[in-house]
Parts: C-alpha cells; sequence; structure tokens
C-alpha cells in the first residue's frame, strides 16, 4: 500500500460517519489487577495467582536450558507484547483516562477495549486462578472504564470450561457489573481420556481441542441462549499459538503468526457443523484480530463440499457402486502383474460379490454399523436446504475483526468473487497496546490506505469502520450505544437498515 499524507484524526474529519475501533488492547497493570484479585477473593486468590503465574509457560521456558527446552518440546513464548518506544502510547494503554483523552487524536469515535491479561486468565487450567481471575478483571474493568463509558466499553472475560461456568460469568458481568461486550473462551484444551488414564501425571500433553459446539463433552446451547436474551453478541479472542504445530521452541513469530485466524476458523466451523448457527440464527458472533482472508477461503469451501457431499448427491461416493467385476476386468488387462490377482476374494470376505480394494475402496459389507452410515451426513445439523442457504449459516452470524494493515482486508468488499456474491461482515480493530501497532496515530490513517488505493470503495469503508461494528452489537443489543458519542448515528443506521430490508 502507498502511504497516506494525511494523519488519522485528518482522516476522521473527512469521513461522514464515525468509527468505531472494535478490537483496542488494554494492558493491565498487574499491582492494579492484584488488588482487585485481593478485593473479591481475597489473599489466597493472589497468592495463587502469583504461584501460577510463575509456574506459567511464559516463565517456565525463561528458566530451562536449550537443551530442556527441546527435550521438554516447550514452545517458546510471547515476549515484548507491547511498543517500548513510545511511552505515551504504552502508558495510553495502560490508562483508560488518557485513552480517552486520546481518541479524537487516533480518529476514534468508540472504542471496544479488549483485555491482554485476559487471554491468560480464560486459558488458565487452575478452575480456582481462572474463576477467581476472571470476576477481578471484570470487577476492575468495569471500575476503571466507568468515567469513559461515552467513548469506551471495555470486553469482560467469560471462562467456558463448563456451561454453567460461562453462564454464572456471564449474568455477573452484564447484570452486575454493567458490561455491555464479552470476551467469550472459544477453545477449551482438554485432557484426551485415553491419555489421563494411562498417563495421569503427562495428560495435559496430549490434549484435543474443544470448540463447545461440535463433539463437545458439554451441552453449551443453554449458554448460547443465555447470550442471546442477554443481548451479548459472541465476541471471541483466543489463542491458537503454542498448540500443535504452532510449537516452536526457539521462534516466537513462528508460534504466533496467523495464530487468531486459526483459533477462528476452528471455532467458526464447529459452530456451522455443529448446528449452532442454524438453531440460534439471531445470535452474532465476532471473531477478532484474525482478518478476513480465512473466511473468504473457508466459505468458498463450504459451498464446494455442499455440491459434492450434501444428501442429494454423497451416495455417489458409496464405494458400493463399484462395479468389481469391471474393475478386475480392467486390472487384467491394464495392470499387469503387479495388480494380478489383487482383488481376489479373501477368505474373510462376504459372499455378497463385494471384495476388498485395499485403499481404494472401503468395504460396506460388515464393516459400517448402521450407526455409521446415519453419520454420512456432515451437514445434517447445519439445517441446510440448497447451497444458498450456506450464506445464512455463515456469512450473515458471523463478523470478522481485521488489522489495519492486512492486505486481505479487501478481500470482504468485492475483490474476491465469492459464491452468491457474498461479502463477510469485515470490521476495524486497531489492536492498540499490542506490539504490532507501533505508532497510535497511524492506525486509521493505515486502514484508509485501502481505499486512497482503489481496493475498496468509501462505502467499503465505512461499513468496516462503522456499519458493520455497529450491526455486531446494536443487532444483539439496540440499546449498546445508548449514551455513547456515536448513538444517534447508530440509531439511524439501524433504522435505515430496517426500512431496506421492508423495502425488499
Amino acid at each position: 500500500m502507498t502511504s497516506t499524507t494525511a494523519s488519522s484524526s485528518e482522516i476522521r474529519e473527512r469521513l461522514d460517519h464515525p468509527v468505531i475501533d472494535t478490537d483496542g488492547h488494554m494492558m493491565e497493570h498487574v499491582p492494579v489487577f492484584l488488588q482487585f484479585l485481593g478485593e473479591v477473593a481475597g489473599g489466597g486468590a493472589v497468592e495463587r495467582f502469583k504461584a501460577r503465574s510463575y509456574e506459567s509457560r511464559e516463565n517456565s521456558w525463561h528458566t530451562m536450558t536449550p537443551e530442556e527446552r527441546r527435550h521438554r518440546r516447550m514452545p517458546r513464548a510471547p515476549f515484548w507484547q507491547s511498543p517500548a518506544a513510545n511511552t505515551e502510547d504504552r502508558a495510553t494503554a495502560m490508562l483508560p483516562s488518557l485513552l480517552r483523552s486520546r481518541m479524537d487524536e487516533l480518529g476514534f469515535d468508540f472504542s471496544i477495549v479488549y483485555p491482554t491479561l485476559g487471554f491468560y486468565l480464560i486459558d488458565e487450567t487452575d478452575d480456582d486462578v481462572r474463576r477467581e481471575g476472571c470476576r477481578a478483571h471484570n470487577a476492575m474493568t468495569a471500575e476503571l472504564f466507568a468515567p469513559h463509558a461515552d467513548r469506551l466499553t471495555p470486553a469482560a472475560c467469560i471462562p467456558t470450561n463448563m456451561p454453567e461456568e460461562a453462564i454464572t460469568e456471564l449474568e455477573y458481568a452484564v447484570n452486575t457489573l454493567g458490561h455491555k461486550a464479552v470476551m467469550v473462551c472459544n477453545l477449551v484444551h482438554r485432557p484426551i481420556a485415553a491419555v489421563e488414564e494411562a498417563a495421569p501425571e503427562i495428560a495435559h500433553l496430549g490434549t484435543w481441542t474443544d470448540a463447545l459446539a461440535l463433539d463437545s463433552e458439554y451441552d453449551y446451547d443453554p449458554f448460547w441462549a443465555r447470550c442471546r436474551d442477554l443481548g451479548v453478541a459472541v465476541t471471541v479472542h483466543s489463542r491458537g499459538q503454542q498448540r500443535n504445530a504452532r510449537r516452536s521452541v526457539s521462534n516466537y513469530m513462528n508460534n504466533q503468526i496467523n495464530h487468531f485466524a486459526e483459533a477462528g476458523d476452528i471455532f467458526a466451523r464447529a459452530l456451522f457443523f455443529g448446528g449452532v448457527t442454524h438453531r440460534f440464527p439471531d445470535l452474532n458472533f465476532g471473531l477478532l484480530e484474525g482478518g478476513v482472508g480465512w473466511a473468504c477461503s473457508l466459505f468458498a469451501k463450504l459451498v464446494g463440499a455442499w455440491d459434492k457431499r450434501n444428501p442429494g448427491v454423497i451416495d455417489n461416493l458409496n464405494p458400493a457402486n463399484i462395479d468389481l467385476d469391471a474393475m478386475q476386468q480392467l486390472f487384467d488387462e491394464f495392470g499387469g502383474a503387479r495388480f494380478a490377482g489383487t482383488l481376489e476374494r479373501r477368505d474373510d470376505e462376504p459372499t455378497s460379490g463385494k471384495r476388498d480394494m485395499g485403499h481404494v475402496v472401503t468395504r460396506v459389507d460388515g464393516t459400517w454399523s448402521s450407526k455409521d452410515i446415519e453419520l454420512k451426513d456432515d451437514l445434517a445439523a447445519c439445517g441446510i436446504d440448497k447451497a444458498e442457504d450456506i450464506v445464512d449459516r455463515f456469512i450473515r452470524p458471523f463478523y470478522f475483526g481485521c488489522e489495519a494493515d492486512d492486505p486481505m482486508n479487501a478481500t470482504a468488499f468485492g475483490k474476491v468473487a465469492l459464491p452468491f456474491g457474498a461479502r463477510p461482515q469485515a470490521m476495524f480493530g486497531s489492536d492498540i497496546g499490542h506490539w504490532d501497532v507501533t505508532d497510535m496515530n497511524g492506525v486509521l490513517a493505515e486502514a484508509y490506505e485501502m481505499v486512497e488505493d482503489g481496493l475498496i470503495t468509501e462505502d467499503d469503508f465505512r461499513n468496516f469502520t462503522f456499519g458493520n461494528p455497529a450491526r455486531l452489537h446494536a443487532g444483539m443489543n439496540p440499546d449498546f450505544f445508548e449514551g455513547t458519542v456515536v448513538e444517534n448515528a447508530v440509531k439511524d443506521l439501524i433504522e435505515n437498515s430496517a426500512d431496506a430490508q421492508a423495502a425488499e
């Protein structure tokens, strides 16, 4: 992209609409957090948190020699996660009142501020530390941000190791503390039962990822229903780093790049194939900081999968359709000595005429139970009758948080020919407070370069920085922006959208 000559504040003055930042970040000052932790849960909770923090991967990595790291396959932990060259920017991420004073300078009318320490709190495996930590964090942000509610709102930390735990903290955060936005833990890493039985002392090394919507050990529908009833969009920001292939013992960037996209992809697929977006058609989901390029690709692949594996055509793939006698003739004619006799009936082969073709054809007789046959339709829970329905199950409920400097943002605005002319709902997220924003003043200007370079239109930019962010939250809670500086603009947007739908 070319470099704009205008500042972020100058860009904002040109616009005829507000700018809503859907994903700013605070850098929690730990001594202040510990004050709230002590007040909420007592001194024992403070000591538990300190002990767990010291034992964490982030600290453990530094206490090991290179040889120990390789022996244990301890992944390189995140480090230097916040900008340090600009002291004012660093302090801005720590002090809500300072951030509030700089909003016009940054070009933001309103910002939804997510945690950083909260990433680790919702992911904590110790039940007490996780629940106490999230409760204290939510109390802290409710107090610190309350005087600035016209321009800022914090996202509450919602742990989800158990549905009941999630509902309890959600209700407390919304009903007692007054939070309007949430950061839901969308990936829970659970021990594999077989590993836990065989070697409980290392069960934490053999885990599977529960995305709360497909093949989970628990029913999370009551939690989704509670989010809907409370008017809360399910916005998620779980980490994908330090898991699976992101376990380099020496390279943080290898473990970090695209990990939010991977985490969003896992969650989106689970919601889709698990039927959550079918059962809860009026629930909005925000998948933050992973961009939208992966979502364009996933949507196209979902449509392609439907075309080839929907209930009306999947039986075309049934190995029982193959004429193995004709196949034998072709083997004899064209296969030569290597293929000769490879379709001969085995002693244990059924007498129905079906033969084993190894990796070429999966035996049907005697190997598939009736329950297995019932599972052949992977799209059964989605409630889809035709390919176009995927738009309702994937495009409509999902909003994708995008950083300003991501060149793939333009793919959401017609630069890629997606099926049915679909346009994923991309949203501007500043990510201020983290290392990839080296200058807070330049974020909006950097995002606007897409317009200057002809990649998107002014209307697209309006949707990116205002329309989609407003619809994500006001679509769940019409009063979300009440009392804020963008209240009237959002009301006009929602009313105009309703009129346009009525006209259609």
